[in-house]
Parts: structure tokens; sequence; C-alpha cells
């Protein structure tokens, strides 16, 4: 484990229930009922680096069969108890799907792995795709990489994230779009969200 992945574990292991409480209960329905619609009744998904687990209930409710994992044994905890389900504890790299899944869901997740890591991670899930499958990402916008705030972060832009992606066998871009943080006091931050489908 890099030392700036440990940073940033201690970090949401010691702030789970400020997490919780920060992210667990906005309204962050459009995207979520954007990747629904990608999705046929019923599919399986993964939510990876699920966090407070807000998503998972909303994808539970929408009759999706939900699985996730997070990094940190806190946020694990919260998530399950949040959602009623098991939550995984695993790294990205760790973590082994089981199957094949229609949609994956990355929702702030990868933003904490390394420009150098990401192609390899990207190209893991992109194999536990089902052909038809499509797998959801964010990142904050920007071009910044490093610790921030107690936490490793990797801005990306449009034009970034291509570079990146055109290191990745078996996964193209189908999408991007630009949304501002659904937060209370932080609707000034700008996301990069990326909907990516098997070449």
């Amino acid at each position: 484990m890099s030392e700036y992945t440990k940073q940033t574990l201690e970090y949401y292991d010691a702030h789970a229930s400020e997490f919780l409480l920060d992210t667990g209960y906005v309204d962050f329905s459009d995207l979520q009922n954007l990747f629904i619609d990608e999705l046929e009744d019923g599919a399986s998904i993964l939510d990876v680096g699920c966090g407070s687990g807000r998503d998972i209930v909303a994808f539970s409710q929408a009759g999706l069969k939900v699985d996730a994992f997070d990094g940190s044994s806190e946020l694990c905890k919260l998530a399950s108890k949040l959602s009623g389900q098991p939550v995984s504890r695993a790294l990205f790299d760790e973590y082994e799907p089981d199957g094949l899944y229609q949609g994956i869901w990355a929702c702030s997740a990868f933003l904490h792995v390394s420009r150098e890591e990401l192609p390899d991670l990207l190209e893991k899930y992109g194999r536990h795709l089902e052909r038809d499958g499509v797998m959801y990402l964010s990142f904050k916008y920007g071009n910044f990489e490093g610790m921030r705030n107690g936490r490793f972060f990797l801005d990306l832009t449009e034009e970034s994230f291509g570079q990146i992606i055109g290191n990745v066998t078996g996964l193209k871009v189908k999408r991007y779009w630009y949304t501002y943080d659904v937060r209370t006091g932080r609707d000034d931050e700008k996301w990069l969200n990326i909907c990516c489908a098997q070449e």
C-alpha cells in the first residue's frame, strides 16, 4: 500500500461519521437516474468505493442487484448499516469482482489513485463489464495531483482523462459532462462525469 493511500484511508476511518452526514443524505438522484436509465431492469451492478452507502440505497430501491466495497473499514460499517446489506472491505487493486456486471458505478472513487495507477484499474474493472454494460466515473475538475485536506486527489479534465484511457485496452468513452457539487456550500466545485463502455 502506498503512503498516500494509507493516509487517505486513515482520513476516512477518522472522519467516517462526518463523511456520512456530508454525503449520505444529499439528493444525487439526477446522476443516479442517468446511470439507471443505461441499465436493464434488475441489472447487477458494482459500487466501487461506495463511501457512505448512499448510492447502494438508491440503486437497491430501483430494483438493481448491488455488490459494493470500500477501502475504509469504518465507511464499510456505516454503508452496511445505511443500506442494510453487506459491504466488502478491500482496496481497488485487491477487490476481485465476482463475474460480470451490467453497470459499474465508480462515483468519486478513482479520484484517490494516481495517474500512473488509473489505467490498470480501469482495464481491470472494464473486464468485468457485460458486453452492453457501462461504467460511470467522476473526478473533481482540474489538473491537480497530490495530497489535499488529508487525502490524495487526482483531478482530471476531459483532455487528461482522454490521454489516460488511450492507454486502456477494452474501454472507450461514451460521453463526458460537467456538474457542480450538490453538497451544501460546495456548489462552486466543478466535477467531470464520464460514461464508458466496452470497445
